[in-house]
C-alpha cells in the first residue's frame, strides 16, 4: 500500500440512470483497475431502474401496479427492501411520505406522459388511503398485495437507495472510502486520502442557476435534498413542482423551497427529505426533532432565504459533519 495520501491515484467513475447521472469518487493505488467497479456499478444502477421504474413498463414496479387488489406478487429482495424502508416512514411521518401518490404523478406530468387534465380531476378527487395503511409486505417469501387499488411510485426514495448501493458496491471491491452519487443525493463512506471529511454542497434553491447556499463536510453519512427549484411542470400560469400533497392528490401548494437530510443511509435521508418538504418547516422541523435526524430547511422569505435548522450536524463548528458558509470555504 502507498506510504502517503499522495501515492493514490483518483477515480471518477459516472453514467446515466434514473433520467440523470450517477457518479463515484474514490482513491485507490496506482495498479488498481477501476474497469470492473464501473461495470458493476452500471450493473447496480441499471438493477435498481429495472426493479423501480415508473418509465420502464416492464419494471417489477410497474408489474406490481398492474396486479389485481388482493393477489401476491412475486418481487425481488431489492426492492422488497426499498418498499419495507417507504412504509415504515409513511407511518412515522404519518403519511407524509407516501409512496401510494402513483396516480397522481403521472397525472401531473412528472411521468413518461404529458400532464392530462382529466386525470388531474380524478386524481384530486380521489380518496386513497396511505401506502402502508393498504399494501402488505411478506418478507419471509419475497412477495407483495395491495388491499385497495394503488399505484405506487418511488421516486422519492429509489435514487437514495440507488446511492447506498453504490457505496456496497465500492466496498465490495475494497475501495475504504468513496463519495457517491445520484443527483442531489450522495453518501460519504470514510475520509478523504489526507484524513479530512467528504465536501458536499448544500444547493441554493434557485430556478434559474446552480450555486451553493452552504457546504456539509461528512464522513460516514448520507445527505438528500428534497425542493421545488429543479423539477417541475408548467400548468397555465403557474410552475408546480414535484413533490406531492398525498392528502391532496396534487403537487405542493405550500412548501419549503428544500429540505435538506443526513442520516445513515441515503435512502432514509431521501425518504425523510420528501416527509418533511410535505410536512413543511414547523412540522417537518418537529419530525425530524422526534426521530433524531438532522435537518435544513430553507424557505423564501421575498428575496432572501429563511432557515431552519435542527439537530446536531447543522451547528456551526461541530466535527465530523458540519455546515459552513460558502465564503468560509473559499478562505
Amino acid at each position: 500500500m502507498p506510504k502517503t495520501f499522495t501515492d493514490l491515484a483518483r477515480h471518477a467513475l459516472h453514467g446515466p440512470t434514473m433520467g440523470t447521472r450517477w457518479s463515484a469518487l474514490f482513491h485507490m493505488p496506482p495498479q488498481f483497475d477501476e474497469k470492473p467497479v464501473a461495470a458493476a456499478m452500471a450493473a447496480a444502477m441499471a438493477e435498481v431502474d429495472g426493479q423501480m421504474s415508473t418509465w420502464k413498463p416492464e419494471s417489477d414496479l410497474m408489474r406490481l401496479n398492474a396486479a389485481a387488489t388482493e393477489a401476491w406478487v412475486d418481487v425481488p429482495a431489492r426492492l422488497l427492501v426499498v418498499l419495507d424502508a417507504a412504509l415504515k416512514v409513511g407511518r412515522a411521518s404519518g403519511g407524509a411520505f407516501d409512496i401510494g401518490v402513483g396516480d397522481a404523478v403521472r397525472a401531473w406530468g412528472f411521468g413518461p406522459a404529458a400532464a392530462n387534465e382529466a386525470a388531474i380531476r380524478a386524481a384530486l378527487s380521489r380518496t386513497r388511503p396511505p401506502a402502508h395503511q393498504v399494501l402488505e409486505l411478506d418478507l419471509g417469501l419475497g412477495r407483495v398485495r395491495k388491499h385497495a387499488p394503488l399505484k405506487l411510485d418511488l421516486s422519492g426514495i429509489a435514487k437514495g437507495y440507488g446511492v447506498d448501493r453504490l457505496a456496497e458496491v465500492a466496498l465490495g471491491f475494497g475501495i475504504p472510502s468513496a463519495l457517491t452519487a445520484i443527483d442531489g443525493e450522495l453518501r460519504a463512506t470514510g475520509l478523504q486520502p489526507d484524513g479530512t471529511a467528504w465536501t458536499v454542497a448544500v444547493e441554493r434553491p434557485d430556478h434559474a442557476a446552480r450555486a451553493p447556499h452552504a457546504i456539509m463536510e461528512l464522513h460516514d453519512a448520507a445527505i438528500a435534498t428534497s425542493g421545488d427549484y429543479r423539477h417541475w411542470v408548467t400548468i397555465g400560469d403557474r410552475r408546480l413542482a414535484h413533490t406531492m400533497d398525498p392528502a391532496r392528490g396534487g403537487p405542493l401548494a405550500v412548501s419549503p423551497a428544500s429540505v435538506t437530510v443526513v442520516a445513515a443511509s441515503c435512502m432514509m435521508a431521501d425518504a425523510w427529505a420528501t416527509a418533511m418538504m410535505v410536512s413543511g418547516s414547523v412540522e417537518g422541523a418537529d419530525l425530524a426533532r422526534k426521530h433524531d435526524l438532522d435537518a435544513l430547511f430553507i424557505e423564501r422569505d421575498g428575496n432572501d432565504l429563511r432557515e431552519t435548522r435542527v439537530g446536531r450536524l447543522f451547528e456551526p463548528r461541530t466535527k465530523p459533519s458540519r455546515l459552513v458558509s460558502p465564503e468560509r470555504c473559499a478562505n
